[in-house]
């Protein structure tokens, strides 16, 4: 007999379904399972009938038949770059860079920028990504994408240690990055860091104020590091240190600090990482494609340093998948270490999530928990590819193409559902490409 003095919690949202993946401390999974969402956060997960006895919901989302899981955090990418998706392949990083990106980077107008970061987001969002971690150029363009399409996002303005178009010097792009965090300081969805671009392209002075600067302003500082032996090569003519090595003498290496690959490491420069609580984002698709190496990450998680996942940019991936990167950090990780237990599916999965969550320096995000932001996604299991259902941890990692992905969330507010793009016009988008495509062929080096 009910209790008839017994009143129902209101909640704004009570999802249903088969499976939820919660990716907390415990790595708890509950199947024939219920989320209870307010006011962006999530209230409660667990048992679906206990959730729906307690709780009266304004409205309901039915996911019978799907699992859900956090939504992916993709820890480096560099959005406006889908520009230039498939236009330079197959070529090693510094001829990819200076011969083929750089020349037609430097003429980037907003307009372009704008498009090339909806593309971004409209493909983050339909695989299942809900926050990134960005560094490019007029990061307010792609900040303002995001938040737009209802993401969240961590935007960096780059820059190197030679004058470009976009920063005639250092103190230029010092007053851009205060500007940048002030115009984004009451977005929900939008924080910044500091983005100096490599250490063989910014020099030990303007590496450390970037760094002073991150420190002031109280913001994450990201840089790209020890990418590939070429990398290193150049790092020992210029300064006689590897990069690790430059970096931890000028004291740039701690918790706020994100490298990005750290493909060319030692064990005693995977120690100092360790030491100093500074993290590392890997790059999988990037790493191969640019045949840059694999990173030692099994060795990298072993020794206790917080790894993340990204998918770099679309012109060195060619996809903003995170689905992909994930299985190829599982499969990449087998090889690298000569060891089929080497880097687990639930290993991948941290990184696709907690793990990147720690890389933005975002509290919250990469689990479905209570008092945590309702940002999850759910996969159909009608697929095919997703039958039977085993393990649903191995099933996001070895067996989902990302296409898969039925719904995402960010916030409690559905951003895209069965097909429907709720936040974006991408039939707009599609015009805007073509347009874009024909701006790069005019820009392009001949």
């Amino acid at each position: 007999m009910s209790d008839p003095s017994f009143i129902p919690e209101p909640c704004d949202l009570l999802v249903r379904a088969d499976t939820v993946v919660t990716q907390d401390d415990a790595r708890s999974i509950f199947n024939g399972a219920g989320i209870a969402i307010s006011d962006g956060l999530v209230m409660e997960v667990g048992d679906y009938a206990a959730l729906d006895a307690r709780f009266e919901p304004a409205a309901r989302l039915d996911l019978s038949g799907r699992i859900v899981f956090p939504g992916l955090v993709n820890g480096h990418t560099h959005l406006p770059m889908t520009l230039f998706r498939g236009f330079a392949d197959d070529m090693p990083l510094m001829e990819w860079l200076e011969d083929h990106i750089w020349p037609v980077e430097f003429q980037l107008t907003d307009a372009m920028l704008e498009i090339g970061a909806k593309i971004g987001c409209a493909e983050l969002i339909r695989t299942g990504c809900t926050a990134f971690l960005n560094g490019y150029f007029h990061e307010e363009i792609t900040g303002k994408a995001a938040s737009s399409a209802g993401m969240r996002a961590v935007v960096g303005e780059g820059f190197f240690g030679f004058p470009s178009p976009h920063f005639p010097s250092a103190e230029a792009c010092w007053q851009v990055n205060r500007k940048l965090k002030e115009h984004f300081q009451n977005d929900l969805l939008v924080r910044t860091a500091i983005t100096p671009h490599a250490a063989f392209t910014v020099g030990p002075d303007d590496l450390t104020a970037s760094y002073a600067l991150a420190e002031e302003l109280g913001i994450p500082w990201q840089i790209h590091l020890a990418e590939s032996p070429e990398e290193t090569a150049v790092c020992l003519e210029k300064y006689g240190k590897r990069p690790v090595a430059l970096l931890h003498g000028l004291g740039l290496l701690s918790g706020r600090t994100t490298l990005h690959h750290c493909v060319d490491v030692t064990d005693e420069e995977i120690a100092i990482l360790a030491e100093t609580g500074t993290k590392v984002v890997h790059n999988p698709a990037s790493n191969l494609k640019l045949c840059s190496g694999i990173s030692p990450v099994q060795k990298l998680l072993d020794a206790g340093v917080v790894v993340g996942l990204g998918t770099d940019g679309a012109s060195s991936n060619n996809q903003l998948n995170m689905f992909r990167d994930m299985a190829l950090a599982a499969l990449l990780g087998k090889v690298r270490h000569e060891d089929a237990s080497a880097l687990s599916a639930q290993s991948a999965l941290d990184m696709a999530t907690r793990g990147s969550a720690e890389c933005l320096g975002w509290q919250g995000l990469g689990r479905i928990e209570k008092g945590c932001p309702a940002d999850m996604i759910a996969l159909d299991l009608n697929s095919p590819n997703l039958m039977p259902v085993f393990n649903p941890v191995s099933h996001a990692v070895y067996a989902s193409t990302g296409m898969e992905v039925c719904m995402t969330m960010v916030a409690g507010e559905v951003l895209y559902l069965y097909g429907d793009y709720r936040t974006m016009d991408v039939h707009e988008l599609r015009n805007e490409a073509l347009q874009a495509k024909k701006w790069v062929l005019s820009k392009a080096k001949n």
